[in-house]
């Protein structure tokens, strides 16, 4: 009996160990990276994929401590339509970095499909795998409902909490006697032995998944970096409601914060300003990609949009280095944040990968072999 409790107690600390990370150099808390794979204007998705591959490899050696990608659809500035792809991908040209969603839509997907892909994920890179899941839609409606083969979108998202139980119970394979999915196994997975499975996080931009986390004990994430007024609220809900699980004995947040760092605290304007106008081109229903820094300097923005510009780029952490280390580690001591999951957007892919190793740089994280 007591040795069986030892593997469980060992079971969970290697759960928890998946999830929480190390603060390195000088940072007050561990240092992600979410990518969005951005197709910039003149570019193509081939060289996206290969700038994430490039930044993932940075990120590795210089000690972040996972890389995320997000599920979008019918952006053309963005390539990440498909994270278990491209997690294969980044998986193949790294060898430590936590790599993971941020997140899968769940509503999407079969919770099957997403047992078995993030299964063959974690058969490819074992206890390097991440699985955030998120309940919108990563999209408009007209392509949700494209997505999903129906219009009851609301359904989707109201069904979260089934499709999550769903999902857990195909990924743990433990669904009770006389189930209707009992004879049903997501592989690669348990059936075929002794197996780890990537940690599920709930992502979120409102209180929903906040709450939810927090009463499964599960870590949760929050996208600062769109949402950056009910950062706080969410988090004190996520605290206020956590019970301790076999997964986490005490709340552990992430927030996605957009950051940039360029030599020049102008250039670093210049950059963020291209993500800037994506926005409001996405806002008002015209997306398109990255526009270069040139043409987000000569756009005449209308009063309105040099209005959601301001409000947006209030939100985004830019400068030299030392003004982004500056920028973060107030975040962090607002927040009260367990671990900060920067992006970086902007037109091309050697600013992004600038702006990482500056911040890596302000921080001292070491340079791994």
């Amino acid at each position: 009996m007591d040795d069986n409790r030892g593997d469980e107690n060992r079971a969970d600390e290697s759960r928890t160990d998946r999830i929480r990370g190390t603060a390195l150099g000088t940072a007050r808390v561990p240092l992600s990276v979410l990518d969005l794979v951005t197709v910039g204007g003149g570019r193509t998705a081939t060289q996206a994929v290969r700038t994430s591959v490039d930044i993932a490899r940075l990120a590795e050696r210089r000690g972040f401590h996972r890389y995320w990608v997000a599920e979008h659809h019918s952006m053309p500035g963005v390539a990440s339509s498909s994270p278990a792809v491209i997690l294969a991908h980044l998986a193949a040209h790294t060898e430590r970095i936590r790599l993971g969603s941020g997140g899968v839509m769940l509503p999407n997907h079969a919770p099957l499909v997403i047992a078995e892909q993030f299964g063959t994920l974690e058969a490819m890179a074992p206890g390097r795998i991440d699985l955030g899941l998120g309940r919108a839609p990563g999209t408009d409606g007209a392509t949700a409902a494209a997505l999903r083969r129906t219009d009851r979108l609301n359904e989707g998202a109201d069904d979260f909490p089934q499709q999550l139980v769903e999902l857990t119970r195909f990924l743990d394979d433990d669904f009770p006697d006389g189930h209707p999915y009992a004879r049903i196994h997501a592989v690669p997975g348990p059936v075929q032995g002794p197996t780890g499975r990537p940690p599920i996080w709930l992502l979120g931009s409102s209180g929903f998944s906040a709450r939810l986390a927090g009463v499964l004990g599960l870590p949760f994430a929050f996208a600062h970096h769109f949402s950056a007024q009910n950062t706080v609220p969410a988090l004190d809900l996520y605290r206020e409601s956590f019970k301790p699980s076999v997964v986490l004995d005490a709340p552990y947040a992430v927030i996605g914060v957009s950051a940039l760092a360029a030599d020049e605290e102008r250039e670093a304007r210049r950059q963020v300003l291209t993500g800037a106008l994506s926005m409001v081109r996405l806002r008002t229903g015209r997306p398109g990609l990255i526009p270069t820094p040139e043409e987000a300097e000569a756009y005449t923005f209308s009063p309105m949009e040099r209005e959601f510009v301001d409000g947006w780029l209030s939100n985004v952490v830019h400068g030299t280095a030392d003004e982004v280390r500056a920028g973060l580690d107030e975040l962090v001591g607002r927040t009260g944040a367990d671990e900060l999951m920067v992006t970086a957007n902007a037109h091309g892919g050697e600013a992004r990968l600038r702006s990482y190793e500056l911040i890596a740089d302000a921080y001292g994280l070491p340079t791994l072999g």
